[in-house]
């Protein structure tokens, strides 16, 4: 089993978490404006508040990640801006998500920073859209706010450019598809009707095909990891009828470093589901874990009130969220990680680094959270609006996952041969 090397506050619209794996420091942050009426004036705030965290717990212009959650997608030009500003040559790969806050705010940001405890890691910022970070021998390369370059407003159509565009952005970098780990698709209308279908269902149907012979993670697997593999992810919905992507790639020669699609004892893979939910199956993995030695990075995909594949208690907030950390708790599990070949370094609830729980009803939000609150303690989290793939899903909860294999205990000294059979002539002799 892991032990938690994980420090993490949560208070007052600011949360973050710190985690220090080999020489590698990560420091997530969440943050909710506490102030300010105007979106200039709210995202003062809350990057003043991500400002100070990374400049107290990690170093300043080592943000390399972030989404920005907007109330609605006429602010994002405007956001843009203000981030522009802000950051300077500093600027993160971005995501502009049109999905409100659920604390009625303009704003909500998510941000990962990424440095070295003895030095700085190297962050090369090719764009707002691509930013790589190189450390031992590793390289992880962001990818934010892929468009698609079309006219169409069909989800197909619409999915299949935005995939084409995101291959384009990662080959000029020389990073290929296959080294993607983790994707974000966000879906305007996900659960609206497309002609004779559903949209959520072309963007399966879009992802299946682009997918099609793409050998992911090819030397990266452990030795004879059955296929297929497919990396983590979360579909969900969003604001309007458009589509947007994120992701994350992993490069790099060295042979420790084994990524492991992970699945759900308590689910069917999701790319096994049958027919009636999707014609092509939505094709991800439950979570990918990759590991280096003692250490492994978890990300962990959109998951929701889902036994098998039926979904569970519909219409009751609570339970549904109950439901889901039950999933994500035995997904990360030291019993499912060993179950796929990666031993003591399964983890607890306690493991998480940071989530985002997408909640579809406002009224639901405080419901939501109290759960999420009393199972995951001071955590850094983002709770925003969205659709979510099934109609009778209330929530869909994401995360990252890190974990340490505890250290191998340390034999006892042997006695010197002889001394059991003195201490007992001595105890006889008394």
């Amino acid at each position: 089993m892991a032990v938690h090397t994980i420090h993490k506050i949560s208070s007052e619209g600011i949360g973050y978490s710190l985690a220090d794996l080999s020489d590698v420091r990560h420091v997530f942050a969440a943050a909710v404006p506490r102030r300010g009426t105007t979106l200039r004036e709210q995202a003062d705030d809350a990057l003043r508040i991500i400002e100070t965290v990374n400049g107290a717990h990690g170093s300043l212009g080592s943000i390399v990640h972030q989404a920005v959650f907007v109330a609605d997608a006429s602010l994002i030009d405007e956001c843009r801006q203000i981030m522009h500003e802000f950051y300077g040559p500093d600027l993160p790969a971005t995501s502009y998500i049109p999905q409100r806050p659920c604390e009625g705010r303009l704003l909500a940001i998510e941000a990962l920073g990424m440095g070295r405890k003895r030095g700085e890691a190297e962050i090369e910022r090719i764009s707002e859209q691509l930013v790589i970070v190189r450390h031992n021998g590793i390289a992880w390369v962001h990818a934010a706010y892929i468009l698609p370059q079309t006219d169409s407003t069909g989800a197909y159509e619409q999915a299949a450019s935005a995939f084409g565009q995101l291959r384009a952005l990662l080959a000029g970098a020389n990073v290929r598809v296959e080294q993607i780990v983790r994707t974000w698709l966000y879906l305007g209308g996900i659960l609206a009707g497309e002609g004779t279908t559903q949209r959520y269902k072309e963007l399966n149907r879009a992802r299946s095909d682009f997918y099609e012979g793409l050998a992911f993670l090819d030397g990266r697997l452990p030795p004879g990891h059955p296929r297929p593999v497919y990396p983590a992810s979360t579909g969900i919905g969003a604001e309007g009828r458009g589509i947007s992507m994120g992701a994350i790639a992993l490069v790099t020669e060295r042979p420790d470093i084994v990524a492991v699609p992970l699945e759900n004892p308590r689910q069917t893979a999701a790319y096994n589901y049958a027919g009636s939910y999707s014609p092509k199956s939505p094709k991800f993995s439950r979570a990918m874990a990759l590991s280096c030695g003692d250490y492994a990075t978890i990300f962990i995909s959109g998951t929701a009130s889902i036994t098998h594949s039926e979904t569970r208690h519909p219409g009751d907030p609570a339970a549904q969220t109950h439901e889901t950390l039950d999933n994500i708790a035995a997904l990360i599990a030291e019993e499912n990680l060993a179950h796929h070949g990666l031993p003591g370094l399964g983890t607890s609830l306690d493991g998480l680094g940071l989530a985002r729980v997408y909640v579809k009803r406002q009224e639901d939000y405080a419901r939501i959270r109290a759960v999420c609150e009393e199972r995951l303690g001071e955590l850094p989290t983002i709770y925003a609006l969205a659709d979510v793939c099934r109609p009778e899903l209330l929530v869909e909860i994401e995360g990252m996952a890190l974990s340490h294999k505890a250290p191998s205990p340390q034999p006892r000294d042997k006695a010197p041969q002889g001394t059991a059979s003195k201490k007992a002539k001595v105890k006889s002799q008394k």
